[in-house]
């Protein structure tokens, strides 16, 4: 009987729900999680073009029946709180860079969290995580990072048990910030804003094993994570041409001049393709001490910046990876 009890608790806690699952992180936990015998995946997208692109994912007939992927808009309760019923886990992925007339900062960051948090709780779902961005703060001067900070906060007051993982730059196979670093490592000359700002990219199977392992130990709080490894962008991009066997010269371009050009785009074009919130996200320096959020997580440790790098350029068609005599 007690076995039978424990074996019931074993199986809720492996039922897990995805908000924004289309994403590359999504994509990625979905497949993980359906591979495990037990669980049970329900992938909450915005669109029938984004369920389109999980359901075009390559997965065995076990892996599909644990699946399920369910059409919901990201700010109705209602409907959210129906999606989220039978499920103990909810991971939120759900965030924007770059904001839009058709794709706000308030609705997807403050908005999405306040009815996603209110979901999970008329639902009766046992933890919440919310990936959030590292520098992510409710008084900051960046309306997307101010933006992040209040999503946040509405997550952390909701009343459903949860955590928040703020993350830098994400690195994974196949996915775009990867394949821009591979694409400027693999050229003679490599222009960028700021270049001496500071990077800390994070593996991309990092942060769904720091996503797993706070669900798994109910871990409450807000963390930054970030990867082993700081360096300039100028340091990133030659040691991404380093294992590519290349070589490249990066020239840094003033930042007040991609502010000016940011402006002027958002003047010119309805949809520009970079603005001023956006730059000023990808210009932040990241130098983090991440050994206590590490240890406060569960994690043992972090994959290093070299073989993180050798991981995502791998599976890029053409790519050639220089290995060490």
């Amino acid at each position: 009987m007690f076995n039978r009890s424990i074996k019931r608790q074993e199986n809720a806690l492996n039922t897990w729900v995805i908000t924004g699952a289309n994403g590359n992180l999504g994509k990625r936990m979905i497949s993980e999680l359906s591979n495990e015998e037990g669980s049970l995946v329900r992938a909450i997208v915005r669109s029938q073009s984004a369920a389109t692109t999980i359901q075009e994912l390559p997965l065995s007939a076990q892996q599909r029946s644990r699946l399920d992927v369910h059409i919901c808009d990201y700010t109705d309760r209602e409907a959210l709180s129906e999606a989220f019923k039978g499920y103990s886990n909810l991971v939120h992925l759900v965030g924007i860079l770059k904001e839009t007339a058709h794709s706000t900062y308030l609705d997807a960051h403050e908005r999405s969290c306040e009815a996603v948090s209110d979901a999970a709780r008329d639902a009766n779902v046992s933890y919440m995580v919310y990936l959030s961005i590292v520098g992510s703060h409710s008084e900051s001067h960046n309306r997307c990072l101010a933006s992040k900070g209040n999503a946040e906060q509405i997550v952390i007051n909701k009343g459903v048990d949860s955590c928040v993982l703020r993350v830098p730059m994400v690195l994974g196979e196949q996915d775009y910030a990867s394949t821009a670093l591979y694409y400027r490592a693999i050229k003679p000359l490599s222009l960028a804003f700021r270049a001496s700002s500071l990077e800390q990219p994070i593996y991309a199977g990092d942060v769904l094993k720091a996503i797993r392992s706070v669900c798994r130990n109910q871990v409450r709080g807000t963390f930054d994570l970030a990867g082993p490894e700081v360096l300039t962008r100028e340091a990133l991009v030659q040691k991404a041409a380093g294992i590519l066997g290349r070589s490249t010269r990066v020239i840094s371009l003033p930042i007040w001049l991609g502010s000016l050009i940011a402006r002027f785009l958002e003047v010119v074009m309805s949809n520009p393709p970079i603005t001023s919130a956006m730059l000023g996200v990808l210009d932040h320096d990241d130098d983090l001490d991440s050994l206590k959020a590490i240890e406060r997580i569960g994690l043992q440790s972090l994959t290093p910046l070299e073989r993180m790098l050798e991981l995502v350029f791998q599976v890029i068609p053409g790519a050639l990876i220089k290995k060490e005599d």
